[in-house]
């Protein structure tokens, strides 16, 4: 199992503890952090293979808690070699405080692309929560733009519900498509969407332009305005002869809807003049 970390996670450690102390822990005096960026552990069957034919070849990083030990970052090969049946592992041990702890967990799960696009955005806004740290302030911890910071957080706002409808059409790993869809205020407009991104294949700029619509229609009903209509462009790249553009009188129509309008055009004019 080769180590996976880069440059930054390890300057990262060297900033916290200039000689990290190294040292065998029995499993028993370990216990999990409850904080934990990550919701699931996964699929560790590959990892107790590895674990029973070759060790431990990673530490995983604790800090001492009065006279046990709580994982910051390695929850992973902890459960991973407790069910191979070791007794003790490799733990580099830390004296950090709590939000120090949070850090170091979402930049080692982070480095390693452990999270998901859920998890990483909890974990980002448990810090802005928690411990009340700015977006420049995770951004200069964690090693990513402010922008992007800014955006995943928004991802954590997305409810229970939505978060499971993403999941159940494939979506929950699309962090962009999650992006687009946090901009959005109910659960409706959301549901919307997704069954629209889900129906009609649209990529982030379709779905950028479809969660505007949404947000501009939003707006014209607290100003009174009416609310725009959705518009249905087709243009053949193999043929610049015609453009077909229809308008519907709403805001979001979902596949079937446009087909259904297609059809009936075609039928009528197939109909004798």
């Amino acid at each position: 199992m080769a180590m996976r970390h880069d440059t930054h996670f390890v300057d990262f450690i060297s900033k916290k503890a200039a000689v990290p102390l190294v040292r065998m822990i029995s499993l028993e005096r370990i216990e999990a952090n409850p904080h934990q960026a990550r919701s699931e552990l996964g699929n560790i069957q590959e990892l107790m293979s590895s674990i029973k034919s070759k060790g431990v070849l990673e530490p995983i990083l604790v800090r001492p808690r009065g006279d046990r030990y709580e994982i910051i970052a390695g929850e992973r090969r902890f459960m991973a070699s407790k069910n191979v049946g070791l007794k003790e592992i490799p733990c580099i041990e830390m004296n950090v405080s709590d939000n120090e702890a949070m850090e170091i967990s979402l930049v080692e799960n982070l480095q390693r692309k452990d999270l998901d696009v859920f998890e990483e955005a909890d974990g980002l806004n448990a810090l802005m929560d928690i411990y009340g740290y700015s977006h420049a302030q995770i951004s200069e911890k964690i090693g990513k733009a402010r922008s992007t910071i800014t955006e995943v957080i928004n991802i954590s706002k997305i409810p229970a519900a939505i978060r499971r409808l993403c999941q159940t059409r494939q979506m929950d790993k699309n962090r962009s498509l999650l992006i687009e869809i946090s901009k959005l205020k109910g659960e409706a407009e959301m549901r919307q969407v997704i069954e629209a991104i889900h129906e009609r294949g649209l990529k982030r700029e379709d779905t950028r332009d479809l969660t505007k619509l949404f947000k501009d229609g939003e707006r014209a009903k607290e100003s009174g305005k009416k609310p725009r209509h959705y518009i249905f462009h087709y243009s053949p790249k193999e043929n610049r002869a015609y453009r077909i553009r229809i308008e519907f009188k709403k805001e979001a129509v979902s596949r079937q809807e446009i087909i259904k309008a297609l059809e009936e055009l075609l039928a009528k004019l197939k109909l004798p003049s």
